[in-house]
């Protein structure tokens, strides 16, 4: 599977953006999905996830701010963000879930497979 994100940009506190994600080379539909992010010199961490059942989590960080939602026709992760943070910044990853997965998940070692990432600055 080939992940391709995009949307990213330079924004000051309190705008929004809009992630989206492109899959080639896999159907989507059956698996959990998320978005991931890594700042420098932390770990990556998990956003918010998505199932099927349209089951989804978010990081207590992003909650009430960032919603994640599934595109009808290609079941790819977007991810509106509002209110954002100068810790927000960060480089964004659209993941897929490990086939096991059945239930959203705020564990990163639960996805298998993420694209190359889009960066998302906030200044203040």
């Amino acid at each position: 599977v080939q992940l391709v994100e995009s949307g990213g940009g330079s924004v000051q506190v309190g705008g929004s953006l809009r992630l989206s994600c492109a899959a080639s080379g896999y159907t989507l539909s059956s698996y959990c999905v998320g978005w991931l992010r890594q700042a420098p010199g932390k770990e990556r961490e998990v956003v918010a996830s998505i199932c099927r059942s349209g089951a989804m989590r978010y990081a207590d960080s992003v909650r009430g701010r960032f919603t994640i939602s599934r595109d009808n026709t290609e079941d790819t992760p977007d991810l509106q963000m509002n209110s954002l943070k100068p810790e927000d910044t960060a480089k964004y990853y659209c993941a897929l879930a490990s086939p096991d997965i059945g239930t959203p998940t705020l564990r990163a070692r639960d996805f298998g497979a993420w694209g190359q990432g889009t960066q998302v600055t906030v200044s203040s």
